[in-house]
């Protein structure tokens, strides 16, 4: 047994997923048997009753997937999954258990598990989760498939050449921020993350908004794994484990949660305010684009990732006390020694011209204020056609697929002014790179803007 094989002639041409089923309650082992059992592309290969067994097996069998219990008598599945992770690494651990808790969840990611699914088991959850695990573990899965058919000195080389090509992205930090509530943060964030992604472009959606963010909510996603998760690991934080145990978008993008509760915020906004921009940078290369969705607050947080941005995207509206804040930001900015071009100012929710009359400023004014053009503006659209993609989990960027009306236009030429900018800054030799300009400390302490 080597992991996934097409299915015998005769029968469909699918590539079948493997799966190892290890459970110390035979009546489970069976009930999931039977409920894969109409997958055509997965078929369970074996079933161990303790972890001991099931690492054994792991080693003779080689299943893509291993759906392990964590409570198990002899060794249970927390043991088990660091010694197959250790022994085994082209098979991928989904942990189950009865205790949905983020402590489980957490120890399970620790021990090199891919994901965790709770009992009693929804079939649509599990197959959902074979498939995502299966899709996120290729690259290593490969790696080892390949180096069963080489020299050893041909395996090294080819596993070099893999993990090269994983680590050598871009990693082009685009960081949006607004210091107003209300500005529109998330749906630009969210709409140019997808209009980044393009045939072989690998994109990150990170938020940043630890107390309140609403990434997951506008994609609807339910992530098991969340920015607390990675805290205890972060100095050997994997990019390659950090993709894996990520959150997947239907439409393929990748996306870091913010915490599950407000509190958890305090972990990293208090004490540790410097570790996300470790993060971000640790897995930079892994993609093209990173996009960050951030909170109002112009603190320690943000500024770690204002240092490592290669973009800040700068939102305000065509308010008073909006374009207020943006040039104190922008002063801000100057004090930190940010390069001009490191910042694309947009104003979104303008009004037409004949509708404003006196309720909001007029662009000129604005960018005499600023001292800075405007990138892009973005029109005011009806807040209902935003509303229906959010309630969907899908952004307007996918649901409306004509780029010619508003807003999508004007998001399509944000996504290219952000190209063409980044583009031309890889190009420009006789300039350091933003990267060069601003290197993020390993983890800032509190205090980081004033202390300056």
């Amino acid at each position: 047994m080597s992991g996934s094989k097409p299915v015998a002639d005769g029968e469909s041409k699918i590539q079948q997923i493997t799966i190892l089923l290890v459970d110390d309650i035979p009546e489970t082992r069976e009930n999931i048997k039977k409920l894969l059992a109409f997958e055509a592309d997965m078929k369970v290969v074996g079933g161990a009753g303790n972890g001991r067994e099931g690492v054994e097996m792991a080693k003779e069998l080689k299943p893509d997937i291993i759906i392990m219990d964590i409570n198990m008598p002899d060794m249970d599945g927390l043991q088990a999954t660091a010694l197959i992770t250790k022994t085994v690494p082209q098979c991928a651990v989904i942990i189950m258990s009865v205790q949905d808790e983020v402590d489980y969840m957490r120890r399970a990611m620790g021990a090199g598990a891919r994901d965790f699914i709770a009992k009693p088991i929804n079939i649509d959850d599990l197959t959902n989760t074979i498939r995502s695990v299966y899709r996120n573990h290729e690259a290593i899965r490969k790696q080892y498939q390949m180096a069963q058919f080489s020299t050893p000195e041909q395996a090294m080389k080819q596993a070099a050449k893999l993990e090269s090509a994983q680590g050598e992205r871009p990693g082009r930090i685009i960081v949006v921020y607004s210091p107003q509530g209300g500005a529109g943060v998330t749906t630009i964030s969210t709409s140019l993350a997808t209009l980044l992604m393009n045939k072989g472009v690998r994109v990150l959606m990170a938020d940043a908004d630890l107390q309140f963010g609403d990434v997951g909510t506008f994609l609807d996603i339910k992530a098991q794994a969340t920015i607390i998760e990675l805290l205890s690991d972060v100095d050997d934080l994997d990019p390659e484990h950090f993709d894996n145990i990520i959150a997947t978008h239907g439409s393929g993008l990748k996306v870091l949660v913010g915490p599950n509760r407000p509190e958890q915020a305090e972990e990293i906004t208090k004490t540790r305010p410097g570790v996300y921009a470790q993060i971000i940078d640790k897995v930079r290369k892994n993609y093209d684009y990173i996009v960050v969705d951030t909170a109002t607050a112009f603190d320690d947080v943000a500024i770690g990732l204002f240092d490592i941005a290669d973009q800040i995207v700068l939102v305000t509206t065509p308010s008073l006390p909006s374009v207020k804040n943006a040039r104190f930001v922008i002063d801000l900015f100057d004090k930190l020694s940010y390069p001009a071009n490191k910042v694309t100012v947009v104003l979104n929710k303008v009004y037409a011209e004949r509708e404003r009359k006196n309720s909001s400023l007029p662009s000129d004014r604005i960018q005499s204020f600023l001292k800075r053009p405007i990138g892009v503006e973005i029109p005011m659209v009806d807040e209902r056609v935003l509303m229906a993609s959010t309630l969907r989990g899908i952004p307007i960027t996918i649901a409306e697929r004509d780029r010619t009306k508003p807003p999508l236009k004007q998001y399509s030429d944000l996504a290219k002014v952000l190209i063409e900018v980044l583009a031309d800054e890889d190009d420009d030799d006789d300039m350091p790179s933003l990267k060069q300009v601003a290197q993020p400390e390993k983890e800032k302490k509190p205090g980081g803007l004033f202390r300056r």
